[in-house]
């Protein structure tokens, strides 16, 4: 039986939408049993509410039911690609054919935290879950791929990584060669500019590595003011 962590909730979330509807602790959980089966007491509710509880992943999909809403309503900011699923109201399933995978290969990576799609089907996930580029990157647990191709690019030939970012991020062709090109040049017109800086012979004065290792560090940031995403 696979166990699968707790959703992130958000507590005054569901205390808000309750009262709009008029509805005290009592009718939500009778509402919880009534159409979904789960034996869930007014108390429960109430704790779910002053944040000393939560519920789980079947609880919080009755739970919108009950209070008319989407679960993604009820949820904090969702991070992992299982979270932006019941975010969005799919079953695996569902999402598994909009993508083009079996559901237990689909399955598969969504526990493991590692998205292994194809182009194609990256494209049609970063859609069917309404992703940004950033949370595509986060929730398929490729920050750290990112961060070494783009790496590789600036301190290379950034031409040669156009075609294994192409494979990471949903993104047009030309949009991404233009974005390497021109991290590439930011990249290594700052050591230019730093080794030149250097000849003074000021020890106050950034050197080239300084310079290099600190935009490194923050590539990922780089390519996303530069990807405009």
């Amino acid at each position: 039986m696979r166990v699968h962590p707790t959703p992130p909730f958000n507590a005054p979330a569901m205390r808000r939408l309750r009262e709009a509807l008029g509805m005290a602790p009592g009718h939500v959980a009778y509402g919880l049993y009534a159409q979904y089966g789960l034996r869930v007491s007014p108390e429960t509710v109430s704790s779910w509410e002053r944040g000393l509880g939560t519920p789980d992943s079947r609880e919080l999909t009755a739970l919108a039911g009950v209070l008319w809403c989407s679960p993604g309503d009820l949820m904090a900011a969702a991070a992992t690609l299982r979270e932006h699923r019941m975010a969005g109201g799919l079953s695996a399933e569902d999402l598994a054919r909009r993508v083009g995978l079996d559901v237990s290969a689909y399955l598969r990576m969504e526990e493991s935290g590692r998205w292994r799609g194809n182009e194609r089907q990256s494209q049609a996930l970063a859609e069917a879950l309404h992703l940004s580029l950033r949370d595509y990157i986060t929730a398929t647990g490729q920050h750290e791929d990112l961060a070494e191709l783009l790496r590789s690019a600036v301190t290379t030939r950034w031409q040669a990584y156009v075609r294994p970012a192409a494979k990471l991020l949903p993104l047009p062709r030309h949009h991404l060669q233009d974005v390497l090109e021109q991290l590439h040049t930011d990249y290594q017109g700052r050591m230019v500019s730093t080794m030149s800086w250097g000849t003074t012979g000021s020890s106050a004065e950034p050197t080239a590595g300084d310079a290099g290792r600190d935009f490194l560090d923050h590539i990922v940031d780089h390519f996303w003011a530069l990807a405009q995403v």
